[in-house]
């Protein structure tokens, strides 16, 4: 009896501790998210008192790389003649790029402005070869030049292609590869900041990337998220701009989205990625292409659309950036002091096909070639990037401008580059923990406590059922037994053999 009495207890108690658990695993179905929520908002916002989301948003830890690749002209005299340009890839030249914060202020309004500087150092053991390699590209002093001058009276041309011969400046380029990055001494360049001060983007020596080292991207103001985290690091103003003046369209003048690194949390499939480009002089949106995993941590990944680059015949939208020519090229003269200069994706991916039929030497795949950032969709943080853009100029003969020979119209590849990072080491082990692992668990544990809730119950459940059978078996005897038999049947067992 002392048994059954112990079992109906604790049966009991199962069917509480279940209850309660089952119980509390529904209240977590219902507030756990909210918590989860609530738990992101405060890390992600711009908030100095946020330790792990703050110092990756002023600092960016993460290892960061710019890895350019040049066209190299393989047959330059051929091209004055008019023939067909044949180039080969040389590259990559790895760069590891420092960029940091300073500036940092905050408003009333929860906005925060900033200044990102940004520095480049080569790293050899990452690259194919030295600073000191030796390229042959467009000589964009030159044949930018000549087509900037083309519509100019006859005189003028004739004074500029003088000027050219002046100064030995001819057509094509032959420089290491350092020089062309960041700047060679030239002559003409002296001469042009000094009676044409402005007419450069420099005012030092001449290179393509000259006036990115140890620069700035201009003053960023965005939102702190701190009274709507859908507005985290949204661009409020770019040097104090709302919208730039470079395009024909007032759509395509606004400045979109966010500053290009981070984005607001709780992203969908159908959400889009808006960031403006001080590089490229406008906003770019990527879109959802697929799920994945990224160092342990899930990801979605976006990419650019294939209008993202279209002229406004094949996109209407995209009317304002132009004149455009071929679908593929983003016409950028306007923010380049009006030099002959387009922006494409590398090797002419998704390009109009007449563009890779005017030069030699290209092969363009997704791969290699197109741009993405795997991004962890909950808090917005890319955990994977890799921005690649080619750099291209328009070449033609210009009549009065011998330099420029018979060179048929070409948009010619000079470089392309890749700007990738990704977050690593100890900074990926605490975001990790903090913002996915943890979470995680939580949703979990909804259901764990619901599972084990109703086990509980079950086995609660069996145990009493169980229990009650056996307390009606020992209280009912078997019918089949004879009770009065039972004495004359066990006798012949207790006599002798003798008997």
């Amino acid at each position: 009896m002392r048994m059954a009495v112990s079992k109906s207890t604790l049966s009991i108690v199962f069917i509480v501790l279940g209850g309660l658990a089952v119980l509390f695993g529904t209240v977590l179905v219902f507030v756990g998210p909210i918590i989860i929520d609530d738990q992101i908002v405060k890390n992600v916002e711009i908030n100095p008192n946020n330790g792990l989301s703050y110092t990756m948003w002023k600092d960016i830890p993460v290892p960061f790389f710019m890895s350019v690749y040049f066209f190299h002209i393989v047959n330059p005299d051929e091209i004055l003649k008019g023939e067909k340009p044949t180039v080969v890839q040389r590259g990559p030249y790895v760069y590891r790029e420092n960029r940091w914060k300073d500036n940092i202020t905050f408003h009333d309004n929860h906005t925060v402005s900033y200044k990102e500087f940004r520095q480049y150092f080569f790293e050899e053991s990452m690259s194919v070869g030295d600073e000191s390699d030796v390229v042959t590209i467009p000589n964009m002093l030159v044949l930018g030049a000549s087509v900037m001058m083309e519509n100019m009276p006859f005189p003028v041309r004739l004074l500029l292609s003088t000027t050219f011969k002046t100064f030995n400046e001819g057509p094509f380029l032959t420089k290491p590869v350092g020089e062309l990055m960041w700047g060679y001494d030239s002559k003409l360049v002296d001469f042009l900041n000094k009676y044409l001060p402005g007419m450069l983007p420099t005012s030092g020596k001449f290179g393509l990337f000259a006036e990115f080292n140890n620069s700035n991207t201009g003053q960023f103001t965005v939102f702190t998220g701190q009274d709507n985290i859908r507005k985290v690091h949204m661009v409020d103003s770019w040097n104090g701009l709302k919208s730039v003046d470079y395009w024909r369209s007032e759509e395509c003048n606004l400045i979109n989205g966010t500053a290009g690194q981070m984005w607001p949390p709780f992203m969908t499939k159908e959400s889009t990625m808006p960031f403006y480009s001080p590089d490229a002089c406008r906003s770019m949106e990527l879109v959802y292409q697929r799920p994945g995993v990224s160092r342990g941590v899930p990801v979605y990944r976006f990419v650019a659309p294939k209008t993202l680059f279209a002229n406004g015949a094949d996109y209407p939208p995209n009317e304002g950036f132009c004149p455009c020519r071929q679908s593929g090229l983003l016409n950028v003269s306007t923010c380049r002091h009006n030099s002959p200069v387009f922006i494409s994706h590398p090797h002419f991916l998704e390009a109009d096909p007449v563009l890779l039929d005017t030069v030699n030497g290209l092969s363009p795949n997704e791969d290699e070639h197109g741009l993405f950032i795997d991004i962890h969709p909950e808090t917005g943080v890319p955990m994977k990037v890799s921005i690649r853009l080619q750099l291209n100029l328009l070449i033609k003969s210009v009549f009065g401008i011998s330099e420029t020979g018979n060179i048929a119209e070409v948009v010619m590849p000079m470089i392309w580059f890749e700007e990738s990072g990704y977050i690593d080491g100890p900074v990926l082990n605490t975001f990790r923990t903090s913002l996915v692992v943890l979470p995680m668990v939580m949703e979990y544990m909804q259901y764990i406590f619901i599972a084990l809730g109703l086990a509980g119950i079950l086995g609660a459940v069996m145990l009493y059922v169980n229990d009650k059978v056996k307390s009606r078996m020992g209280d009912h005897p078997s019918a089949d037994v004879d009770p009065s038999s039972s004495a004359s049947e066990k006798t012949p067992l207790l006599r002798t053999p003798a008997s």
